[in-house]
């Protein structure tokens, strides 16, 4: 099962993830009030990559946290891309980098509705896998599979839970 599917995850469902190479920006030692503007410069300037064709793009927007996302956390928010870029390019005042999914056994949803609700979810799908014996690697990816511009109730986001 691929990490960016057309149709929507199950409640938890099992799959692998591939090391697929993204461009990101990072972040380290943030909280989520840190989020929005973050997020709005990050996008922009890898954005502007791909306009000016330095980047070629290979799927959905996404954040890769890496810690505890309810405390202070490390962020990678970028896209995949062909290749992660060679080098640092500095875009819009803001360095982006080459990095990659985490590769493993991870679980996975897809949520409807408000960025709101993505707490209590994530807390559902650690509890399934826990059940089931799953162990989180303390790395929690956001793909935004809609254009964030769409109305709340339309908004889908995949949740994907690297398991130890």
């Amino acid at each position: 099962m691929s990490v960016f599917p057309q149709e929507p995850f199950g409640p938890a469902d099992r799959l692998e993830v591939d090391a697929v190479p993204l461009a990101v920006v990072r972040h380290e030692g943030i909280t989520i009030a840190d989020l929005r503007d973050v997020f709005d410069r990050g996008y922009r300037a890898i954005g502007a990559l791909f306009a000016d064709g330095s980047l070629s793009h290979a799927g959905p927007a996404l954040a890769v946290y890496y810690g505890n996302p309810m405390k202070t956390f490390d962020l990678e928010l970028g896209f995949p891309v062909v290749s992660g870029p060679a080098a640092p390019i500095e875009s819009n005042g803001v360095t982006v980098t080459a990095s990659a999914l985490p590769a493993g056994t991870a679980r996975a949803t897809s949520v409807f509705g408000s960025y709101e609700g993505l707490g209590e979810a994530w807390r559902g799908l650690a509890d399934r896998a826990a059940a089931d014996g799953g162990q989180s690697r303390g790395v929690w990816i956001e793909v935004y599979v809609s254009d964030p511009d769409e109305a709340p109730e339309k908004l889908r986001t995949d949740l994907i839970l690297p398991l130890a």
